[in-house]
């Protein structure tokens, strides 16, 4: 065969990735949609947040700070945290990327847990790396089911923090025992994108575990309770030595200008956070009390969303569920991918889409 008729091909492995396919948006013929299916805020993004982004339009023609300066100064202020142990990336699932193209070879183990989000696995896969998936007990991350899969390839261990589509998580005392259990090479990567909705007790995001060792990192997104998912913002707070290695595979200019004044707005909104935490802590004992009451299951959620199991009986499934929501024009996320084919995750919105869901959902189940 000659090299002109033979087509450029992907390395191997690369096609035996499964894309990540997000919630849907869209219901037709339906006037008016309520989009529950990405864990989007309904509150929107803080009025700072957006002027700060207005304002930026008038310095398109200038390259970003290639550091993200303004909003690595931002995050360390309002954390308390040194911003040299900062770094920005477009969405935290850039940076997980990052994390995995920077310590994983060919032959290199990451630990993922069955439910876990699906681009822990595809990017392990997209750097070379083998993923190695653990079960989960009760839908909630299992950390001696973590520790007795590590063998000598073992390189990272992901966990979501609270965890995404359970809305579950594990307390800081089991976060501990993961760490004091893993050989000082292999990295802890805690993701805790829902952290700021969080108001338990025993929770802890991951900062003082970072602080205190060399093998944890945090990573957290701006496109949750912040509102900013269309600017793709997210950051991970690490040790300086991982900080360093990573910086070195980013790209130059990952972050946008308009990305960096408003995201460094938003976190300095923290009434505005507040708000948003009032809303969701509010809507999310309605929501759940409301569905049980119709003999709905749901599995007990510390996030801005719930999993919602419905009946092994002919017509109550989650697909026929699915249908029935989307034809009012309720977009729920199918999460059959996560290892949940008879559920749906429905995420906290405003009022009106809270009650409209708990009424449909009502019909639904009443229907013979």
């Amino acid at each position: 065969m000659s090299l002109a008729s033979k087509s450029p091909q992907p390395r191997p492995g690369i096609l035996d990735i499964a894309a990540y396919v997000p919630g849907k948006e869209h219901a037709p013929g339906v006037a008016k949609v309520h989009k529950l299916s990405s864990n989007e805020t309904p509150l929107g993004a803080s009025p700072r947040a957006i002027e700060a982004f207005q304002a930026a339009a008038f310095n398109l023609e200038r390259y970003p700070d290639g550091q993200a300066q303004a909003l690595r100064a931002a995050i360390g202020a309002v954390h308390g945290l040194n911003p040299a142990n900062i770094l920005c990336g477009n969405g935290s699932d850039e940076l997980l990327s990052l994390l995995c193209h920077t310590y994983l070879a060919p032959g290199d183990e990451g630990i993922i847990t069955e439910h876990g989000f699906l681009v822990y696995k595809i990017q392990i896969m997209a750097a070379g790396g083998t993923p190695v998936t653990v079960k989960e007990r009760n839908a909630t991350v299992d950390v001696d089911a973590i520790l007795a899969a590590v063998t000598e390839r073992t390189k990272l261990v992901f966990i979501a923090n609270p965890a995404n589509p359970t809305g579950t998580y594990i307390p800081v005392d089991e976060v501990r025992r993961l760490h004091a259990g893993l050989p000082e090479g292999v990295l802890l990567v805690l993701d805790a994108a829902y952290a700021e909705y969080v108001r338990r007790n025993d929770y802890v995001a991951g900062l003082e575990l970072v602080s205190a060792n060399r093998n944890v990192v945090m990573t957290r997104t701006f496109s949750k309770i912040y509102g900013l998912a269309g600017l793709r913002i997210g950051w991970m707070y690490a040790p300086p030595e991982v900080i360093d290695a990573v910086d070195r595979v980013r790209g130059p200019f990952n972050l946008s200008a308009a990305a960096i004044a408003a995201g460094a707005a938003a976190v300095r909104d923290q009434a505005f956070v507040a708000r948003a935490v009032d809303h969701n802590l509010v809507w999310l004992e309605r929501v759940s009390r409301s569905l049980e009451a119709i003999r709905l299951r749901v599995t007990p959620s510390v996030t801005n969303f719930v999993l919602i199991h419905f009946p092994d009986e002919d017509g109550k499934h989650a697909v026929d569920a699915d249908a029935f929501l989307t034809r009012r024009g309720f977009i729920l996320r199918a999460i059959a991918a996560y290892g949940f084919p008879n559920a749906l995750r429905m995420t906290i919105g405003s009022q009106e889409a809270n009650e409209g869901v708990i009424a449909a959902l009502t019909e639904f189940m009443g229907r013979k």
